[in-house]
Order: structure tokens, then C-alpha cells, then sequence
């Protein structure tokens, strides 16, 4: 999912390592905000330090902006366009929201969003994982800017002085009063039994004409007290009860089952690194395309590095044995992360995905146009088709028609609709 920062407050400036806007952005957005609540959350890196010690400054920035890249999709995912993503430190992340959220969800997207971070990510060929200290609040009324945060950063240093403690509010507490994390996990059973997970999808579309090609399924739980709860913290949620596995099946059998009529779109559905653990994943997705009926070549199955880390060797021998039945497998986030020409030669790939950071700026910046050029001409090297994530603007997809890339999503055409809403499109 493409992340989209387009707040007036851009044209203070950004951070020029991650793109985001810097600290005098943050403090527009909130002093703008201020009539109202606003709910805030600092990010800190407590040990980019040591990377810098052990990698130096360029590996310390290839962790930051990895990092920033993170967030920034989360903010989108769950928060929704209009929330606020900033570096205003180091390693130090602002993100807020003016929307109506509860303190509990606030606390849970919190711990999704660690989730998110601690993912491993890869300095000079070596595996590391970065793991955040967050403090969180509920501004009042009237509050200033500055004061916000200034009170998030008081509570930040003293959750990184504290053994074991990752989360903090501005208010000394751990965590939100409400539903447990047992009672959320039991809710989460609750509603895949009921068919309450709804499966929402990402138009893409083809860069040549302009045409609907394909859609991306993404997973959305309208939660009875918490609201809407995202893909990133439905899976935080499922991780803890040891949920996922079950989580991924649910929302990949709705989803073919909704796309399945919709002859003339491929489909493309996230795998995750618990998926490929399973040894018997690959025969089970295979007789669940046989149960529905959904053709194995209108399916792409969309694998991020990280969910590779864990057993490489076992991964590629599952997404092997899909695309020998006909499903396609795409690389997604590539240009994010570690990913080598070893990854590229050993995974049955029909597909690289390139995340937004990497088409953010091909309309204004000659290196970032130089890569995507060396990038498509690899692509096409290989055989290899190109998705382009986070299109914003014509002249960014007018970039993409000149470079020969494939297809292409984004908020230029449209954001996330509904099954009714992609029937209407056909």
C-alpha cells in the first residue's frame, strides 16, 4: 500500500534522508490542529547509535530510511492520508491523527506499528532488528504544538530508561484501560467466525492506456468499539494468540471468493513469513484455488523480503511449486531492503513491486529517474514485469509510459474501494 503525505505543511520542508517533513512541519500540523484532540505518538530508536558505531553513518541512514518508509505505509494504512508523519529528530518519528480514536486503539496501533519496525532489515548483508521505544498521548483542547511535544519527549526518555518498557503514555500509565489482550484476540476469532473481516481492494491499472488490469486485496476489521482496525494491527493482534496462519487463510479464501467473477482482473494477495513456514502451505493454497474455482493464472501472490528471512530455502520451494501450477509470484517493497540478484535468480518471479519511496520523486529528480531506468531495464533483462506502487501525479505516471513500466497504483486513479465498488469500475 502506497504512503501519501500531502500536507500543506510540506512546503517547510523535509527531511531530506526519509522525504518525510521535518520538525517545523510537525509543529504546523499540530499548532493547525489545536482547537481539537489530537492524538500523537514519538518514535525513538534507542539503538541507532550502535549502528552508526558498527556501520557507519551511510549504514546508519540506509536503517533510517528504511525505517521512515515503514511508518510512513503504516500512517496510510491505518491512519488514513491526512495523518501526520514526521522526523523530527535523529531517530525519532512523529506520527498523529486528528480523526475520532479511541485511547485503546491508539495504544494497539501503537504496538502494531513496533511490530512493523522490529521487522528485520538488512545494513551491509547483515540481519538486524531495530526495536522502538514509543510514547503516546491524547492531547487536550487548546494545547500548543510544542507543548505536545515536548511532554511525548519527557515520556519517550523515560520509557528508554526503563528495563523492558516499550510503550508509554505522556501520563505515566502502560497501558489503555479497556479490552485485554486476550479479550481482543477472542473478538478477532469472534469475527472471522462471523465473516465481520472485510476485504477491501487497491485498483491497479495498466501504465500503456490506462486500463483496469488487476486489484490488490487488502484486509480492513470494523471493530464494534475500538473502529476501523488495519491489516497491520489485525495481524499484530492475530501474532499474539498465534493467529496468523488461520488470519491469512480467512482473508485469502473471501478474497478469491469475491474476485472470483471478475474475469477480466488479476488478483494479487500478500503471503505472509508465517505462510511459507508451513510445509504444507503450497498443497493447501492449491486446493483452496480448486475449491473456488479461481483460475491459478489470474492469481499473484505478493512476498516481501522479510517474510523471507526466516527460511529462505523453504520459501522458494513453496512459491516454486505455485507458480508450477500457474500462480505468479511477485517480489513486492523492491528497492526497500536487501534484496540481491540471488533473490531475484532463486524465487519464481513474474513480478518486482517497487514501493512508493522509489516513485516518489522520478518526476523531479534525475538519480531517482536514472534508477528507475537501470531497475525497468533489469526487469526486462529478466523477463520480469513491474508494478509500481504510490502514483500520485500524471507527471510521475507520464515517467513510468516513458520508462516502459507495466501497471501502476495509487491515489491518481484511486485509493482502496470496496468488492461493489470494483463490479461498478468493471
Amino acid at each position: 500500500m502506497p504512503h501519501r503525505l500531502t500536507m500543506p505543511e510540506a512546503d517547510l520542508g523535509r527531511d531530506s534522508l526519509t522525504g518525510l517533513p521535518g520538525m517545523a512541519a510537525a509543529t504546523s500540523w499540530l499548532e493547525r490542529h489545536e482547537p481539537g484532540f489530537i492524538h500523537a505518538m514519538l518514535v525513538g530508536l534507542h539503538r541507532l547509535s550502535s549502528v552508526n558505531l558498527a556501520y557507519g553513518q551511510a549504514g546508519g541512514d540506509v536503517a533510517l530510511a528504511e525505517i521512515g518508509r515503514r511508518i510512513a505505509d503504516f500512517a496510510v494504512e491505518e491512519l488514513g492520508p491526512d495523518a501526520l508523519v514526521a522526523r523530527v529528530g535523529g531517530g525519532e518519528f512523529l506520527i498523529a491523527s486528528s480523526g475520532s480514536i479511541s485511547r485503546e486503539r491508539w495504544q494497539w496501533l501503537a504496538e502494531a506499528l513496533t511490530r512493523r519496525i522490529s521487522r528485520a532489515l538488512t545494513v551491509r548483508g547483515e540481519v538486524l532488528h531495530l526495536v522502538p521505544r514509543t510514547a503516546l498521548l491524547r492531547g487536550v483542547p487548546d494545547e500548543a504544538g510544542a507543548a505536545i511535544i515536548d511532554r511525548l519527549d519527557q515520556a519517550l526518555g523515560t520509557a528508554q530508561q526503563q528495563v523492558g518498557r516499550r510503550i508509554l503514555w505522556a501520563d505515566g500509565s502502560h497501558r489503555a484501560r479497556g479490552r485485554s489482550a486476550a479479550r481482543l484476540e477472542a473478538d478477532l476469532i469472534g469475527a472471522m467466525a462471523r465473516d465481520e473481516i472485510e476485504i477491501v481492494f487497491q485498483p491497479q491499472y495498466r501504465v500503456a492506456d490506462g486500463v483496469l488490469v488487476g486489484v490488490e486485496a487488502l484486509a480492513r476489521w470494523n471493530h464494534a468499539q475500538l473502529g476501523r482496525i488495519g491489516a497491520e494491527t489485525l495481524f499484530s493482534i492475530a501474532e499474539r494468540g498465534d493467529h496468523v496462519a488461520q488470519l491469512s487463510r480467512h482473508i485469502a479464501r473471501k478474497a478469491l471468493s469475491l474476485a472470483k467473477d471478475w474475469a477480466d482482473l488479476s488478483l494479487s494477495l500478500n503471503v505472509t513469513a508465517q505462510d511459507l513456514a508451513s510445509d504444507s502451505f503450497a498443497s493447501e493454497f492449491r486446493e483452496l484455488l480448486d475449491e473456488i474455482g479461481f483460475a491459478p493464472d489470474r492469481l499473484t501472490l505478493e512476498v516481501t523480503e522479510h517474510a523471507l528471512v526466516g527460511d529462505f530455502g523453504r520459501s522458494a520451494a513453496a512459491l516454486a511449486l505455485l507458480a508450477s501450477a500457474g500462480v505468479r509470484i511477485a517480489l513486492d517493497d523492491f528497492g526497500t531492503g536487501y534484496a540481491n540478484f540471488r533473490t531475484l535468480k532463486a524465487l519464481p518471479l513474474d513480478t518486482i513491486k517497487l514501493d512508493a519511496s522509489m516513485i516518489r520523486d522520478v518526476d523531479s529528480d534525475p538519480r531517482d529517474r536514472a534508477i528507475l531506468t537501470a531497475i525497468v531495464a533489469m526487469a526486462q533483462a529478466l523477463g520480469l514485469k513491474i508494478v509500481c506502487e504510490g502514483v500520485e501525479r500524471e507527471s510521475q505516471l507520464a515517467v513510468l509510459q516513458a520508462e516502459g513500466c507495466d501497471t501502476f497504483q495509487g491515489f491518481l486513479r484511486s485509493g482502496p474501494i470496496s468488492a461493489a465498488g470494483i463490479a461498478a469500475l468493471l
